[in-house]
C-alpha cells in the first residue's frame, strides 16, 4: 500500500489532473471480471423473489409500463397471478428509477410473462452499477498516479465486495447505482467540468436522496475560489433536479400527493440507526410528539460539519474526504438508517485508504458491521425458503425465542458502526499538509480547464 506521504507527493507530481487529462482504467483482470459478473448473475437467479423489495420494484414496472402512476397502490394479484402478490404496492423513490423499471418491464415481462426472468433483468442495472463503481474507483487512483498493484487491489475489493454483492445481486436494492452517480459527480467536479457534474449528482439524488450531502461538499469545493462558480453548480443541479424529478410528475399527469409520504422517514427510528439501541427497552416505531424533532437532527449537524470542512476539500482526495464525511454525518443522526445505504461511501472510504488518507481496516468495518446487521436480522437465511423452507421455519422460530439475544446484537452491532463512522468523519476532516502541492496543481489545471471551455464558441 502505497504510504500517505508517497501517495500525495506521486498525485501532486504526476496526476494526469494537473494536466487537464483524464486517462480511464484499463482492465487489470478479464477473467476476474467475467467471474465476478458471472456470480451476481448466480446469486440473481437463486434469490429471484426472496424480498418485499422485489416485488414493489415489480409491481412499480407493470404500474408505470403500462401508463399508471406508480405512487398510487393496487392490487396486482388478478396480473402477476403468482402467491408472493399479497396486497397493494407503491413505491417511495423518485421518477428516475420508477422510470427505468417501468421500461425493463416492457422488454422483459411484456414480452415473456416470467416473474423469475422480470426480476433478474430489474437486477441487471445494479450489477452493472457494482462493476461500474469498481473501474470508476480504480480509474480515480490511477489518475492520481496510485501504483498498479494498488488500482487492482482497489478494484478487486469492490468487484467482489460481499457487502455490495449481497445488496445488488440477492438483495436488488439500488444505491450501487446512486454510488456510482455520486462519485462520477464528485471526480467530474475535481476534473474542471462543474456543469456535468451538477447534473450527475442532481440523477444520483434524484435516484435515491441517499447522496444529497454530496452537493454541500462539492458546493465547498467549486465555491473555494468564486462564490459565482457555487451559484452557477447550484443552478445546474436545480435544473438537472426539475428534469429529473419534477418533469415527470408533469409530463406523465402523475399524483404527487403519495410522494409526500417518503418523508416519513424522518419520523421512523430503527434499523442501523442509533435508536435502534432504544429497542432494548421500548418496541416504538415512530417518533412522538416532539420527538420528531430527532428525525431532523442531522440537518443542524451537516451545517456544522460544513463549517468545519470550509478549506479541507481541496484537491481530488479533499473533495472526496468531504463528500464522505458529510454523508456520514448525515448517516450517522439519521433516525431511520436502512443497510444498503452505506453503499454510497464504500467507494469514496476505499479511494481515501488506498491514498493512505484512511487506515484501511476502516473500511472494511465499515462493510462488515452492516453485512453483520442483515445477518442478525436473519435475512440470508430466508432467502433459502424455496430451498429449504424447514431451515428457514426452523431459524425464524429460534430468533423469536431469542429475540432479546438479537437485539441485543443489533444493538452491539449499531454501536460499533457509530464508533466507525465517527471515526472515519474526524479523519476525513483533517487535512494532511502534504496535500497543499496537489491542490494548488489540481485547482490551477480545473482554472485553466474552465477558461478554455468558456473561450470556445
Amino acid at each position: 500500500m502505497t504510504s500517505r506521504r508517497g501517495a500525495a507527493t506521486a498525485g501532486s507530481q504526476s496526476s494526469p489532473w494537473t494536466g487537464g487529462r483524464w486517462t480511464w482504467l484499463r482492465t487489470p483482470d478479464r477473467r476476474l471480471l467475467v467471474l465476478s459478473i458471472l456470480l451476481q448473475l448466480v446469486l440473481a437467479v437463486l434469490a429471484y423473489d426472496a424480498t418485499h423489495d422485489m416485488r414493489i420494484f415489480q409491481a412499480t414496472g407493470y404500474l408505470v409500463g403500462t401508463g399508471h402512476s406508480p405512487y398510487l397502490p393496487l392490487d396486482l394479484r388478478a396480473v402477476f397471478h403468482d402467491r408472493v402478490f399479497q396486497g397493494r404496492y407503491a413505491i417511495g423513490y423518485p421518477p428516475p428509477w420508477p422510470l427505468l423499471l417501468g421500461g425493463i418491464y416492457r422488454l422483459s415481462y411484456a414480452l415473456v410473462p416470467d416473474l423469475h426472468l422480470y426480476a433478474v433483468a430489474i437486477k441487471l442495472p445494479v450489477i452493472a452499477a457494482n462493476a461500474g463503481l469498481a473501474y470508476l474507483a480504480g480509474a480515480a487512483l490511477q489518475n492520481l498516479a496510485a501504483a498498479p498493484a494498488t488500482v487492482r487491489r482497489v478494484w478487486l475489493a469492490l468487484l467482489f465486495n460481499p457487502f455490495l454483492l449481497y445488496v445488488g445481486a440477492v438483495w436488488g436494492q439500488i444505491d450501487a447505482v446512486v454510488a456510482l452517480l455520486a462519485l462520477a459527480a464528485l471526480l467530474l467536479a475535481a476534473s474542471g467540468r462543474r456543469d456535468l457534474s451538477a447534473v450527475t449528482l442532481a440523477l444520483a439524488v434524484c435516484v435515491k436522496p441517499t447522496a444529497a450531502p454530496m452537493l454541500l461538499a462539492v458546493l465547498l469545493f467549486v465555491g473555494a475560489g468564486s462564490a459565482l462558480r457555487a451559484v452557477r453548480y447550484t443552478a445546474f443541479f436545480a435544473a438537472g433536479a426539475f428534469v429529473f424529478y419534477v418533469l415527470p410528475f408533469l409530463a406523465l399527469g402523475w399524483d404527487a400527493s403519495p410522494a409526500s409520504a417518503a418523508n416519513a422517514q424522518f419520523s421512523m427510528i430503527g434499523a442501523m440507526s442509533l435508536t435502534a439501541v432504544g429497542n432494548l427497552w421500548t418496541d416504538v416505531l415512530v417518533l412522538e410528539g416532539h420527538w420528531w424533532l430527532l428525525g431532523l437532527l442531522w440537518v443542524p449537524a451537516l451545517v456544522v460539519a460544513a463549517l468545519v470542512a470550509r478549506g479541507r476539500s481541496r484537491g481530488v482526495a479533499g473533495l472526496l474526504a468531504v463528500g464522505a464525511a458529510l454523508t456520514l454525518v448525515f448517516f450517522l443522526l439519521r433516525t431511520w438508517l436502512a443497510e444498503p445505504n452505506v453503499v454510497v461511501v464504500l467507494a469514496p472510504v476505499l479511494v481515501l485508504a488506498a491514498l493512505g488518507r484512511l487506515d484501511r481496516r476502516l473500511f472494511t468495518v465499515l462493510w462488515v458491521v452492516p453485512l453483520a446487521f442483515i445477518a442478525a436480522n436473519a435475512s440470508p437465511v430466508q432467502l433459502l425458503w424455496q430451498f429449504a423452507p424447514g431451515v428457514v421455519e426452523q431459524t425464524m422460530v429460534w430468533a423469536v425465542r431469542h429475540a432479546d439475544l438479537t437485539v441485543a446484537l443489533r444493538a452491539a452491532l449499531v454501536i460499533a458502526w457509530q464508533v466507525v463512522g465517527w471515526w472515519i468523519v474526524v479523519a476525513c476532516l483533517r487535512t494532511p499538509r502534504e496535500e497543499a502541492a496537489e491542490s494548488a496543481a489540481i485547482g490551477a489545471a480545473g482554472q485553466a480547464s474552465g477558461r478554455a471551455r468558456e473561450a470556445v464558441p
